[in-house]
């Protein structure tokens, strides 16, 4: 069977997650029907079948493209609506006991407001850049929404169990499948942080940090199944970054860090023990496509990312609000060890960035960090939201720009 190809001659290239379901899965997706809990999806034969066939044709697809470290497209994290996005996040709650839809999800809380040292977050419609660009935001031309969601949001009721074992390991085969059909050794799976899936309201602990702890147990689970299967587990936390622009008013950054850092030690604390060669995390500021014009800076950030237990760190680094932060690696030293996997194609665009300017993205990291330290990857999900076939075109040029940038840093 191939080996992964050597990051000490060649710039690998990977995604960050989400790659467009097809239209048949999407309407499969659709077609189920929720289970008495109102949380979980009903799994049938059919709907399996197809998702597994689904799943091989998109490593098949990756690998054609020129995708180095594939994913599964995370096509296994259940949707009921006829969209392509919104799974990575409420998966999960189809796969965790003490949850209950209370008619008060995270999307109609009313406004709260955070005084200096008790951080809380406000809802999603009453964040920062949201009110800030309101008209922009309700107008359903400006393209600029947030998608539907995969399931109701529920809150925290009781005791917090992880119940998605059945789920972890259809995905786990139908990936493990569809790698081995393409003769690949191996591939990423993501799964969320702690912090992402505390995010909802807690009705039963009432405590931050016993909720967020709570939810790292659980996770726990599903990280080390997939691990043990040999898979290359990726955490996917935008809380990190994002939390920064639903907290209203703007906290200072000394309140902001502080209130980071205990979701980052709930992170280490779910992968105590856990081989961090088989560990990505994924921090991002919100793949939806607004101004972010109340995005924290990289800069605030990046030392908190970089104490998460992993060894490989994946970021924005090619739409225009954060391409330029390329250059805090001109301060921060990269830990021996460890590899970065910067967005260099964006989801943020129709527009396919040429090859040469991938190549130019790539070898500025390279520069800063060492070539062997850098591996190409998308800056979020494409899934959901751009066209499969403008996705598709955007991973062909970031692996040809791959191939430029390693002509010229491995000659």
């Amino acid at each position: 069977m191939p080996q992964t190809p050597d990051p000490t001659e060649q710039i690998l290239v990977t995604h960050a997650g989400s790659l467009p379901r097809t239209e048949e899965l999407i309407a499969a997706n659709a077609a189920r029907e929720f289970a008495d809990d109102g949380l979980t999806l009903i799994r049938t034969e059919e709907f399996e079948q197809r998702l597994s066939a689904a799943v091989a044709d998109i490593v098949a697809r990756q690998q054609a493209a020129g995708i180095t470290v594939p994913g599964d497209g995370e096509y296994g994290k259940a949707m009921s609506q006829a969209t392509d996005y919104g799974a990575w996040w409420s998966y999960i709650f189809q796969r965790v006991e003490g949850l209950e839809v209370t008619g008060e999800d995270i999307f109609s809380q009313p406004n709260v407001e955070s005084s200096p040292g008790e951080i809380q977050l406000t809802s999603f419609p009453n964040r920062r850049d949201w009110v800030r660009f309101q008209q922009a935001y309700q107008d359903p031309e400006s393209g600029i929404g947030t998608g539907n969601t995969a399931t109701p949001f529920p809150a925290t009721v009781g005791e917090l169990a992880y119940t998605g074992q059945e789920q972890i390991a259809s995905d786990i085969a139908n990936f493990r499948a569809g790698l081995d059909a393409a003769g690949l050794e191996t591939g990423f799976m993501t799964s969320i942080a702690p912090g992402s899936g505390a995010r909802i309201a807690d009705r039963h602990y009432r405590d931050e940090e016993a909720h967020l702890y709570a939810w790292a147990e659980v996770l726990r689970e599903e990280y080390r199944a997939i691990i043990d299967a040999g898979l290359i587990l990726q955490i996917d936390d935008p809380s990190i970054a994002e939390n920064w622009d639903q907290i209203t008013p703007e906290p200072s950054i000394e309140d902001y860090r502080r209130f980071t850092q205990l979701r980052v030690e709930a992170i280490n604390y779910a992968l105590r023990g856990l081989p961090q060669e088989q560990v990505r995390f994924h921090l991002c500021w919100g793949s939806w496509h607004g101004p972010h014009t109340t995005d924290i800076e990289f800069r605030h950030i990046v030392d908190l990312m970089l104490q998460i237990d992993a060894k490989y760190y994946s970021f924005e680094a090619a739409n225009v609000r954060h391409e330029h932060e390329f250059t805090v690696f001109d301060d921060v030293e990269l830990p021996e060890g460890k590899v970065i996997l910067p967005g260099i194609v964006s989801h943020a665009t129709n527009v396919v960035e040429h090859p040469e300017l991938v190549a130019q993205r790539i070898i500025r990291f390279a520069e800063r960090v060492g070539r062997e330290n850098v591996i190409a990857s998308t800056d979020c999900g494409l899934g959901g939201r751009i066209h499969p076939q403008i996705a598709q075109a955007k991973l062909e040029s970031l692996a040809e720009g791959a191939q430029l940038a390693t002509a010229q840093l491995f000659r």
